[in-house]
């Protein structure tokens, strides 16, 4: 006699079955979403995987999931939830759908591959009881949320991140500030407080002096190159022209990359204009060297 087909469970129960939903599960704990989850439906669940969550810049999954920020969260996680059961063959037919958090997600369809807002679908109609899971790799944020979480421009990042005091007033003794806050994209090698300590007793002082204003601007514009170029991008270069005109050196040694004798300490800091990437020590344009 053969075994009764046992009914899916709900989408809850599948993604905790799972083992890449552990964030959005806890995300849906946090946010008191489980009951909403496990009701009779049916929803369609653009489920972000833990990949995805990982994605979010530093400390943000951590705030979200503190209990002040509950509706913050909730606001997100029911952006990615649409009322009804709807099939990826219907899925591609729509060019948007309303969610539950209220705005309408965008969806595009661009041969095999399907988008919702800037997520990639990477897997499809996993049924449940009450709905079906369609798996996503990036977290989505609702209009509402969607300002407030982007990155500030290159001088902002810089001006937040701390450790950058000396290259912020290089930046505005060379008159380059209003430059780098705008629309770019640059990718800027950026010396730390204490790359520029590393530089002789008083070149730095000399530097900052109006007189000297040409040559500031040279060594800083040789930090910048045009576009946004990522660390998966850098690592493939010999060389990169830079807003100076002249070529930095790029060499890759296993994980270290060095740009002329500078060393990249640390990448791929976003910003809304384009990216940092914190090296080392400063470096010279060949005509200073």
């Amino acid at each position: 006699m053969p075994e009764p087909t046992r009914a899916p469970s709900d989408i809850v129960d599948i993604a905790t079955a799972a083992d890449n939903f552990k964030t959005l599960v806890s995300a849906v704990q946090a946010a008191g979403l489980v009951d909403v989850l496990k009701g009779e439906g049916p929803f369609t669940v653009f489920a972000p995987t833990d990949e995805a969550f990982a994605k979010l810049p530093a400390d943000t999954l951590a705030d979200l999931l503190k209990p002040e920020n509950k509706d913050k969260l909730t606001a997100i996680l029911t952006y990615h939830v649409v009322p009804g059961k709807v099939m990826a063959a219907d899925v591609v037919k729509l060019t948007s759908a309303k969610t539950v958090e209220g705005s309408e997600v965008k969806i595009t369809v661009d041969g095999s591959t399907v988008k919702v807002d800037d997520a990639t679908v990477v897997q499809t109609d996993i049924e449940a009881s009450n709905g079906v899971i369609h798996v996503i790799d990036s977290v989505i944020l609702p209009p509402s949320l969607r300002e407030s979480s982007k990155p500030g421009n290159i001088v902002e990042v810089a001006a937040a991140a701390g450790s950058f005091q000396t290259l912020a007033a290089a930046l505005e003794a060379a008159g380059l500030v209003d430059v780098l806050k705008g629309e770019g994209p640059f990718t800027v090698f950026a010396p730390t407080d204490e790359a520029f300590a590393k530089l002789p007793a008083d070149t730095l002082a000399d530097l900052l002096k109006p007189e000297n204003k040409d040559k500031l601007t040279a060594i800083l514009t040789y930090h910048v190159v045009p576009g946004k170029v990522m660390a998966a991008d850098v690592v493939k270069l010999t060389s990169a022209k830079t807003v100076e005109g002249s070529e930095v050196k790029i060499t890759v040694d296993g994980s270290t990359v060095k740009v002329d004798d500078a060393t990249v300490v640390q990448t791929d800091i976003e910003a809304s204009n384009g990216v940092i990437h914190v090296i080392d020590s400063v470096i010279l344009p060949p005509k200073l060297r």
